[in-house]
Parts: structure tokens; sequence; C-alpha cells
């Protein structure tokens, strides 16, 4: 088996019993400088956790079985025997007699591939539970990639430097980089250098001794010092003064600093993750950032993509997004699938910060509720759909009508200048010997105002509706019933 010095890396197993074979794949992988241990029979489940994959030759009798037990390891077939007898996905493929270094170096490239992309690889502790994933929501490839280069930079001590347009979550990268470091213990600082007036921004970076200027009455410590042992992140930092960039960039060569007013050097035990939404390149050309600073910075680039590049991604952030808003304020918004269908193919310019703000908008006007595409804002609306129009009982749909005709005239009383029509209700005052039909009555009354409110709004439904104090659906409704065309 492999000693404890090898477990670091992934180790390639063959099972092969003939002894030229076996040499000749062994000499191949060495110079490869793959870790291999060759063996003449399989020795069970203690080899999976390290193995890259397993390659298996004529000790192997029965390849499928072996493959199918183990769906987690990708094996390669070392003998004909197998070639045409094996129908798994994880039996990536199988070397020819006359092996060949480009032939062997694509297949173990591919094993390295099944692992990078296994199901349980694509987040440390799955969908419910990995912070990461769930603040960086998404399965879109582009956020997939970004999850995974967060991975893989965290560990180190780089320098990274996130790019991306406002409002598309470059925080939360930053915030994913320090929680999966060795730092997480630490502090994480966050500090906006556009927001900071460039005469104070030096001392908030790295402090200041009393008396150092005017107003300085105290020692304060800066943002370095309030890091150390955790991760600064220097938001906007394409907004830094000249004169700052040249201080930042000998803090990040020399990881030393001073208080303003002090000669006495601090140790910056600080990792550093910068962000902006400008283009560095163009400012270099113009002579606004220092070209030094950017390679200092960058060592290490993650470009968040913005939310139209990612349309499919909306869905989920929607849901996900509603479901914070419900667990922090109890307030749930649900979105019917043509409002989100709507939503996808929005191009959200302030991107995932805009998307909350929405979000944040409809839990107050409609909370608790569904909402359709008619209820979103009108610049969210990119899909048609019909108003949803309930019926009502005639009863009801009578009642509603008299209270337009009539309850705005009560409110006025009898003011002459009004100008809602005036009735002569007095002949009803009184019930005919022979009787009346009350219904037909009324409908012949409603449908006198609806003409003359259509009249006077010379045919456009909306304003005669505002004339009936009705939505608009429900007078095309009574219109429809009635038979009443546009003047």
């Amino acid at each position: 088996m492999v000693n404890s010095s090898t477990m670091d890396s992934r180790v390639i197993y063959v099972l092969e019993s003939n002894t030229e074979r076996k040499k000749q794949l062994q000499t191949v992988l060495d110079f490869m400088g793959e870790l291999v241990e060759c063996q003449t029979q399989w020795l069970g489940d203690e080899q999976l956790d390290n193995a890259l994959c397993i390659i298996a030759g004529d000790c192997v009798d029965d390849l499928e079985a072996l493959a199918s037990d183990y769906p987690n390891v990708p094996f390669i077939s070392a003998t004909e025997r197998h070639a045409n007898a094996v129908r798994r996905a994880n039996v990536v493929g199988e070397i020819s007699q006359a092996l060949t270094y480009d032939e062997l170096s694509h297949l173990i490239r591919y094993c390295q591939a099944y692992h990078r992309h296994l199901p349980s690889q694509r987040g440390y502790h799955g969908k419910n539970t990995d912070p990461l994933e769930r603040k960086l929501v998404g399965q879109s490839h582009d956020i997939r990639e970004i999850r995974k280069l967060i991975q893989q930079v965290a560990g180190s001590e780089a320098n990274v430097l996130v790019l991306g347009e406002s409002g598309t979550g470059k925080e939360v990268v930053a915030r994913g980089i320090h929680q999966l470091s060795r730092r997480a213990k630490g502090p994480f600082v966050p500090v906006n250098c556009g927001a900071i007036p460039p005469d104070l921004l030096e001392s908030e970076l790295f402090g200041h001794e009393k008396g150092a200027f005017t107003g300085a009455i105290g020692v304060r410590k800066g943002r370095f010092e309030l890091a150390q042992g955790g991760t600064l992140f220097l938001d906007e930092i394409g907004d830094m003064p000249l004169p700052m960039q040249v201080k930042l960039l000998r803090v990040l060569q020399e990881r030393v600093f001073e208080r303003i007013g002090s000669s006495k050097s601090i140790s910056a035990d600080v990792r550093v993750v910068a962000a902006t939404h400008r283009q560095l390149e163009t400012m270099i050309a113009d002579g606004r950032f220092r070209e030094d600073l950017y390679y200092r910075l960058n060592v290490f680039p993650i470009e968040m993509p913005a939310l139209r590049e990612r349309a499919e991604d909306v869905p989920l952030l929607l849901r996900e997004i509603a479901e914070r808003f419900k667990e922090e304020r109890g307030i749930s918004v649900r979105l019917t699938e043509r409002a989100l269908q709507s939503l996808e193919a929005h191009p959200w310019p302030g991107n995932v910060r805009e998307l909350a703000n929405l979000i944040e908008r409809l839990s107050i006007t409609h909370p608790n509720q569904w909402v359709d595409v008619n209820d979103l804002p009108h610049k969210y609306r990119h899909i048609d759909a019909e108003d949803l129009t309930p019926e009502y009982p005639e009863e009801l749909l009578e009642r509603d009508a008299l209270n337009a005709i009539f309850s705005e005239q009560d409110e006025e009383g009898d003011d002459e200048s009004s100008e809602l029509p005036s009735l002569d209700v007095t002949g009803a005052a009184e019930i005919p010997e022979s009787g009346l039909n009350l219904k037909d009555m009324l409908a012949e009354i409603e449908v006198e105002m609806i003409k003359q409110a259509l009249d006077r709004a010379d045919g456009v439904v909306a304003k005669a509706a505002d004339l009936l104090s009705m939505r608009r659906t429900t007078l095309v409704e009574k219109m429809k019933k009635y038979d009443i065309t546009k003047v």
C-alpha cells in the first residue's frame, strides 16, 4: 500500500498480473510524474479514498462489476478482453497494446476531470449547508467556475482581484474566500475606497497617533491593524487616489505599515482581496492607476459575470432571496412561472442588487401573495399576459355598478356645479300598481350611464371607467354583457 508520504496526492493503482505489461505501465507513469502502486490483486475499499484511477489488467476478472460497485472511481481497461464487454460511464477508456505517452496522458487528464466534477465535489457540504453555494447562488457554467476558483484560491495567501459590474456580488466572493481560508477565524474587514474622502483614506487604512493631525484627539487603529490575522477587503480599489496607491503598494511588498504620526513599523499579517467595477487596464493607460500595484493585486483574478449573462440563474436567485426574506422578516413572496419567465428576460442593469431590491418591493406590495406578470412593475413585464378577471355573481356586479353611479353624487350632495350626471330618481319613489322589474330598470340605468361615460371619454374605456369609479376590466365585462360598443 501507499505510505504516508504519498497520501497528499492521488495514486494510480495498476492491477496487472502480466509482469512485462506491469513494468511498461510503471515506466510510463513514473515518467509522467504520477504516483503509482502496482498490485496483482484487488485489496479492497481502503484504496479508494486516494485513488486517481485504477488501471485494470489481466488480474481483474469482472471489470464491469468492480466499476459498478465503485462509481466514484474512474477505471481504465488495460486488456482487450474488457474492451467490448464493459459499458459503464466510469470505465473511461482503454489502453492499446502499443502503449503511448499521449494516449495514457489523455486518459489520466480525463480521470482528473472525473474527480473534479463529481457531484460530491461541487460544494464542500452539499447545497443546503455549503455557505458558499447558499450565498453565491446559481448553476450556470460561469457561476460554477467561480465557486471552483474560490475553493482553489482560498487555501493560499495569494492576493485576489475581483472584477465585475456593480451589484454582481464581488463582496460575496471576498467573504467566500475568507470563510474557506485558514484565516476564517480571523476578522473580515471591508473598506470602500471610493466612499472615503482622499485626505482621510490613509488614516482609515493605517490608523493614526494622538496629535498626528488636527482632530486626532486619540490613538486610532486602521483597517490593516483591525484585520490582523484575517482578510482585508478593499472594495472599489479603482477609486483610490494615486498617492495612496503608492503607500498601499509598499505595504503589499514589505508587509509592514506605520500609523500616521508614528515611526514604529507594524507587521501586516493580512490577506488582501481587492475589487473594482472599473477597467484598470484603461486606467493604467490613462495614468490613473499604477501598473505595479495592478500586478501586485492581480495575482489571482476572478471576474464576476453580469446577471444578464447568466439568465438561467435568475429563477434560482429569486427563490433563494425570497426564502431569505421569509426567514428574516416572516414575509413570503411567491412568483408564478410566468412571472419567473418574464424576469428571466429582464436585462438586470443593477445585477443581483437590483433583483434583491425587487423582492423587497414585492414583499411590501404583495406580502404573502402570489405575484404574476401583471403584478410586477412595468419595466419587468417582458411577456404578454392577460389580466386575471374573476367571474362574479350578477347581483354583486349590479350592486358595484350602482355604488359607482351614486357614490360620488351622494358625497357631493346637491352641488349644482358637480360634473357627475344628475339622475331624476323621484319617479322611482312609488311603485306602480302594476309593479315593475327592478332588475331591468337598474340595467337600463347602468347602460345609460356607461354610454354617457364613453361619450364623454371619446370612446376611451380607461377614462370612462374613471368617470364611473370602476375598474377598467369591470367596465369591459359590462360592455360585453350589454353589447355596448365604443362611440
